[in-house]
Parts: C-alpha cells; structure tokens; sequence
C-alpha cells in the first residue's frame, strides 16, 4: 500500500516491505524512475534477510510532489532544486518513519542522492550502498549511444513510451543477460499509468548538472560503503563505481561482468547477499 508522508514542506509516497522490528533500509531510487522500480521481488528478498525495507518516490516522479510551476530547466539556467535537497527529502522520510537511522541503498541518481545524505546527514546512515552511481556529473560520462537514449524526445502517448523503454534499454542494459522484453514493457507501462511527467525527470537531471563533485566530501564518510557497479554500464561506466570506492575512506567495490546500467534478475540473489552482509545480516 502506497503511503504519502509531508516531508519538507512537499509530499514523499512510499511503500513498505516486511517487520517494522526488522534492520531499516531505505532504498533509493534513479533517474525518472519511480518506487516500483525497485522491483517488489527484489524488496522481498532484502526482506526474507531482516530488512524492514522501505521504497520511495523521488520528488518530481510517481506520487510525490512534482515541481510542475519549474517548467523544463532553460540551458544555462539554475536547477529549480539540487541533489542535496533529495537527500533531505530522504531524511525527512526517515523521520516520518521514525527511523534515527538507516541503512541506505541508492541505484544511479539514487546513489548520488544516498551519498549526498552520508555526506550531509552523517548520523542517519548506518551503512551506504552505492549502486551503478559515481561521485559527480563528470566523472564516467556515458557513452554516445547512451546520451542519445537518454535525451531522446519523450513520447506523446503510452504505445510509444513502452517502444522507446525497449530502445533504451536494449542500449543501457545488460548484455550479459537477456532483454527481458516482457518485463520492461510491463514496467514501462505500469510507470506511465502511475504517473508520466518528463519534464520532472528533466528536473532532476538538471539537479544532477548542477550538483557538482561529490569526492572531497566522500572523503568524509566513515560508515561501511559497499559499491556495486556493471562493468557494462554505458550510462554510467565502471569507472564511476572505482571513484565512488576511491573516494570513500575502506569502501568495497564490488563489479559484475555483463552488468549495465539495471538490476538482473538472475544477479539479485548476489546483490541482496552482498547487502545483506554490509548490514549485518
């Protein structure tokens, strides 16, 4: 069940996963990308390992507040919102949730958003997660053909946005896995139904651009950190995954062959493994 908790002045949907008694862990997610995209599988499983998992909406996508009076970012002209005010939006969750702490798990924007709260909010964060993310808008830029399918015009109706979600993700997905077709369209189409506003992914990505580096301040963090990374990702490279662990003082890199820039179904049982024993499973 979808609930909505007023955080910093503006709404936060979320969904919840297993006992209330169980290790908090906040999952973050990326860019335009909505709850449901931490697959409710994947959440059961972190589940079935003590975690009383917690999966959200950003602001600007699903069922959070969208800045719609922010229109599209002009070229050259200041982010409506940073990558810092997400990570006190995740804060704020947190205190709805009346968690003190958590352990945090961030996936592409979300793992920028999940260092960002290490950084700024020290205290709250038991453990970081960094997964397919990297330490600023400069580091690892993606290749050609991924740029292209991630500035690629946005569809007018929802036939059109699940064929563009296959061309994406043929490009930006693993290729050492097979193009679950099936599932990305059902995806895509479950996202469009909740909620299709690309001008707030616009938004964010402008949040992104503006944030600057990460690196001098991840120098600061001192929780355990584990970083995931694909070592096919072309939207964000591996080497984005090597500069978040270089940056974080005894952070764990750990890379997958065949990896892109998603979450493999047949690599979850790995990557909830490798979560659960950051987290004291």
């Amino acid at each position: 069940m979808t609930t909505r908790a007023a955080v910093n002045g503006i709404e936060i949907a979320y969904e919840s996963f297993g006992s209330p008694e169980g290790r908090p862990l906040l999952l973050v997610m990326g860019l335009g990308a909505q709850l449901i995209h931490w697959d409710e599988d994947f959440c059961r499983l972190l589940a079935e390992q003590g975690h009383h998992v917690v999966r959200f909406d950003n602001r600007d996508v699903g069922l959070s507040t969208h800045f719609h009076d922010a229109g599209v970012p002009e070229a050259g002209a200041p982010a409506p919102y940073l990558l810092d005010d997400l990570a006190d939006d995740a804060a704020g969750l947190m205190d709805a949730l009346g968690w003190p702490a958590a352990h945090v798990v961030g996936a592409s924007m979300g793992g920028m958003i999940a260092q960002a709260l290490a950084i700024r909010h020290p205290a709250r964060v038991l453990t970081l997660t960094s997964i397919m993310s990297t330490t600023g808008p400069r580091v690892a830029p993606p290749t050609p053909a991924a740029i292209a399918a991630l500035t690629a015009t946005p569809p007018a109706d929802r036939a059109a946005v699940l064929e563009q979600a296959l061309q994406t993700w043929s490009v930006i997905g693993s290729p050492g896995y097979e193009l679950d077709r099936e599932r990305i369209t059902m995806m895509a189409g479950l996202a469009y139904d909740r909620c299709f506003d690309p001008a707030g992914t616009a938004r964010q990505l402008a949040a992104i651009m503006d944030s600057g580096s990460r690196t001098e301040q991840l120098a600061r963090v001192t929780v355990p950190t584990l970083v995931l990374h694909g070592e096919e990702d072309q939207l964000v490279p591996v080497e984005g995954g090597r500069a978040t662990a270089a940056a974080v003082p005894g952070a764990r890199l750990v890379t997958y062959p065949g990896m892109g820039h998603d979450l493999p179904r047949p690599l979850w049982p790995a990557l909830v493994t490798e979560i659960t024993k950051l987290t004291g499973g």
